[in-house]
């Protein structure tokens, strides 16, 4: 296998690439580094770990498409040939044949899956044309669901699973599909990205505070996606007080007492004069 590897600034420039976090564009170049020849990789997951990168940055690749993964975990670079061209005295074939052959290429020389592969692209670098173009078709992959004359339920429905299996809670997946779907539909915009980006905050936002529970699916997926997220550690939920109103029988008639005896009082001198009036009546008497 080749030692060395390229990296195609025609991908790896433009703003569909660099959009993505620092730790996805670093994780798509360790996974060329360690690809096989014809840009396979059955490691991924161990190349994540190694580079400190998350799951979610993973996604977001298979969500873009720069990377095309397979039932069994083998990953593939999908613009693989448009990075790299090895001479033949250094080509070593992919043990995974097998996958080689539900590949193709397209017009820009991406790997495209479910169809017969043409095997026999393996050039001699001095004698190919190096320029290669990444055409629009690259850059909306998402394109075709605009209109309706290309319109593909099908991929719409791939879309929402990459999402729909990374959200925590899977309550209202029929109603979720249906708003990520009217969503989708709305503007070119709206693109799987996007809302993975949306998802990993709000999983961090989660993390941070524990004691909340997810939305439903139905939910999140229906516009919450762009809440405000407060992204500071909260130990506990705010308490509201609220002020009631005794009933009588529960008021303390103590209070009252004491405020009438109180009134009822007298001081000493109206004392004095009391006794002093009883004296002269018993005299008188």
């Amino acid at each position: 296998m080749a030692q060395r590897r390229m990296f195609s600034k025609q991908i790896t420039e433009t703003d569909f690439f660099m959009d993505m976090p620092l730790s996805a564009q670093a994780l798509y170049l360790h996974l060329i580094m360690n690809a096989d020849d014809d840009g396979f990789i059955g490691n991924a997951k161990t190349i994540l770990r190694m580079v400190g990168a998350s799951n979610d940055d993973l996604k977001l690749l298979m969500a873009k498409q720069f990377i095309l993964t397979f039932d069994d975990g083998i990953t593939v670079i999908k613009d693989w040939r448009i990075h790299n061209y090895i001479q033949r005295d250094r080509y070593h074939k992919t043990i995974y044949n097998e996958h080689l052959k539900e590949l193709e290429l397209d017009d820009n020389g991406a790997y495209v899956k479910e169809k017969p592969m043409y095997t026999d692209c393996i050039q001699d670098v001095s004698k190919m044309d190096t320029q290669v173009r990444l055409g629009k078709d690259r850059l909306g992959k998402d394109s075709n669901i605009y209109s309706s004359s290309n319109d593909e339920p099908s991929s719409l429905e791939n879309d929402f699973e990459i999402i729909w299996k990374d959200y925590p809670n899977k309550t209202g997946k029929k109603q979720a599909f249906n708003h990520y779907k009217n969503w989708r539909k709305k503007s070119k915009n709206n693109t799987n990205d996007y809302l993975m980006n949306k998802l990993a905050m709000y999983k961090k936002h989660l993390a941070l505070n524990s004691w909340k529970r997810p939305m439903n699916g139905s939910t999140w997926f229906n516009g919450r996606f762009d809440d405000e997220l407060d992204m500071t550690v909260q130990t506990q939920a705010k308490r509201v007080v609220q002020r009631e109103t005794l009933p009588d029988w529960a008021v303390d008639t103590n209070d009252s007492t004491n405020k009438s005896s109180e009134k009822s009082t007298a001081s000493s001198e109206e004392i004095n004069d009391m006794l002093e009036k009883l004296n002269k009546r018993k005299s008188n008497g």
